[in-house]
């Protein structure tokens, strides 16, 4: 049987927050029996974006998360629940707006935060992909038709098509140690759970200071070479995949215009500043 899923590329999300705006726009005052009850317009949104801002000017990398709920096959809140909220063949999870009445208890059974506490209905409500749409012949969700960047891919496969689709491309769950099998996938994940050491190699001469160009630059840890690179047209380098466990590294710099080092310890991702070749 095909059930729905949702393929998420981070790097793309620009903030534009279009998806949020849409989702606010179908849910805010528009009741949809059977799938959910007419949205808060002050709520709290059933889409959110969260950012991760890496290094320090003039290196600064941010990234933009959207957050929804994944339609877990083994969902937290379904388990809290009980008839409350429901699975679909398709896999869709509906909070049903009539059986969840004043159940506030069920917002905190979702590990991602997911799930939201509409005050004047008394309801606790999620994304619910847009089912109420795909159902009446829309190919995706709103989220993904409003994208101007692309975000967001919606697809319908079988669960061992799916899973072929998860290995060749890489595809991650948000929190993969929940074991919530999720049916949302993360595409380049890295840039949201990894860091970079970067930094710029300058020199002097003729008394003037100038980048420098096609540096070569090493990246050393336990006295090991993880990874060599060289300088930018502007004496910029980066080493990006790198995980932030407060291991300590060594950069060192060199070119015909000298030799700079630098150490850090990395914890999170960190611009070194300038390395001046003496």
């Amino acid at each position: 049987m095909t059930k729905w899923n949702l393929i998420v590329k981070v790097g793309r999300c620009e903030n534009c927050n279009n998806c949020v705006i849409a989702s606010r726009d179908e849910h805010v005052g528009n009741d949809f029996p059977g799938y959910a009850a007419p949205a808060e317009a002050v709520g709290d949104s059933l889409i959110r974006i969260q950012r991760r801002v890496q290094g320090s000017a003039p290196m600064v990398e941010t990234t933009y998360l959207p957050v929804m709920c994944n339609h877990c096959d083994n969902a937290p809140c379904m388990a809290r629940a009980g008839d409350a909220i429901r699975k679909r063949d398709d896999g869709i999870i509906i909070i049903d707006p009539v059986k969840a009445k004043g159940r506030k208890d069920i917002v905190k059974s979702c590990p991602y935060g997911a799930i939201v506490w509409n005050e004047e209905q008394q309801l606790p409500q999620t994304w619910i992909f847009d089912a109420h749409l795909l159902d009446q012949g829309a190919r995706v969700p709103r989220c993904q038709q409003s994208c101007p960047t692309e975000v967001f891919e919606a697809v319908k496969l079988d669960d061992a098509a799916m899973q072929k689709k998860v290995v060749a491309e890489g595809l991650r769950p948000l929190r993969p140690e929940l074991n919530t099998r999720p049916r949302v996938w993360y595409a380049g994940m890295d840039r949201w759970t990894t860091c970079f050491i970067g930094g710029s190699v300058s020199h002097e001469a003729d008394g003037l200071i100038d980048c420098t160009k096609g540096a070569e630059v090493r990246l050393i840890r336990d006295g090991s070479i993880l990874s060599t690179t060289l300088t930018d047209d502007f004496g910029d380098f980066q080493f990006k995949g790198l995980i932030g466990d407060g291991s300590a590294y060594r950069v060192e710099a060199s070119h015909a215009m000298g030799t700079a080092v630098q150490t850090c310890e990395l914890t999170d991702s960190v611009y070194l500043g300038e390395l001046r070749l003496t």
